[in-house]
């Protein structure tokens, strides 16, 4: 039995709960044989008997694995303990970037900026060797106290030389992020998890999402039919035109890849901070007369003489 205390084939000793999901359980462990602190994944006894459950994760793994990228949250081990797979994960501290939105709600437009040209980044790592993330969200970007992001779980994610996992007609995904073509069934793209980032980019600047509905289908038809909402005037304009092409509903109108998203991301001139209090301030206030029937009465200052009489400045004085 997975518990507080359990070593993992006499080497990774598990400490506490960091989080559960759907799939497993997320441990504080530790190296015994390098005496590193790590993140120790355990996929649940009944997924693991699920066996689209059990390929996800080998996919995680396996897929992570080969990604060596400082903004890609590094794989370093894969077994089984007890009939229990797991996967043993560098430990990043800090938090995602949901659990900062749904505490800050809004994020500053250089913070957020920061956050997705390190995304791209890492992103670009993968779409390179050849593996599609298709579960970009808040909930798979790890950061650091000093925002240094981590992209986690590759569970959904697709390279070149590997099978579907779904039936035909099923889309694997997170339907708040799915990009309008993986939602017709489509295959995924980079410019598919770009998509994700259009999102994710609307979110932190709106408060909330472009598409909601009652379903995660419903939401998914919003997401291939709906126009995407306006942005606010409050936005700076080149961030807001920037991320309504990243929600292009036709890929081939996205930036063409990650890398060059980074670059536009870069390019950016926003405001520093003083200037979006000033943008931001509200106009001031027209000023009543404190009595009524006008200003008051007030000497007025001399006549100044027509031009003919004024003394040239070249003349003699008199006296």
């Amino acid at each position: 039995m997975i518990a507080i205390g359990s070593v993992l084939d006499g080497r990774y000793r598990l400490i506490s709960i960091i989080a559960i999901g759907g799939m497993g359980q997320v441990w504080h462990g530790h190296d015994e044989e390098l005496d590193l602190e790590v993140a120790v994944k355990v996929l649940k006894e009944d997924a693991g008997d699920n066996v689209v459950f059990l390929k996800r994760f080998e996919i995680e793994a396996r897929n992570a694995a080969i990604l060596a990228h400082r903004n890609i949250c590094q794989v370093l081990d894969y077994g089984s303990f007890e009939g229990n797979a797991y996967m043993v994960m560098e430990l990043v501290e800090g938090e995602s970037l949901a659990a900062i939105l749904d505490r800050e709600v809004f994020l500053d437009e250089r913070r957020l900026v920061n956050i997705l040209t390190q995304t791209c980044r890492g992103l670009q790592a993968a779409h390179e060797a050849g593996i599609i993330h298709r579960d970009v969200k808040p909930g798979n970007l790890l950061l650091q106290p000093d925002d240094l992001v981590k992209i986690t779980d590759f569970g959904v994610s697709r390279a070149r030389d590997q099978t579907t996992l779904t039936q035909t007609g099923m889309v694997m995904g997170t339907a708040q992020y799915l990009a309008p073509e993986l939602a017709l069934g489509k295959p995924a793209t980079p410019q598919s998890d770009i998509y994700a980032l259009g999102i994710i980019a609307f979110e932190a600047l709106v408060g909330r999402r472009p598409f909601t509905a009652g379903t995660p289908v419903e939401i998914a038809i919003a997401q291939v039919n709906n126009p995407v909402p306006p942005l606010p005037d409050s936005i700076t304009p080149g961030l807001a035109a920037l991320v309504m092409d990243l929600l292009d509903k036709n890929p081939k109108h996205r930036p063409v890849s990650a890398e060059r998203l980074a670059a536009l991301l870069g390019n950016l001139r926003l405001p520093s901070v003083t200037e979006r209090r000033l943008r931001e301030r509200p106009p001031p206030q027209s000023i009543a007369p404190r009595h009524k029937g006008g200003a008051p009465g007030r000497a007025m200052p001399p006549t100044i003489p027509p031009k003919d009489h004024r003394p040239r400045p070249d003349a003699k004085r008199r006296g």
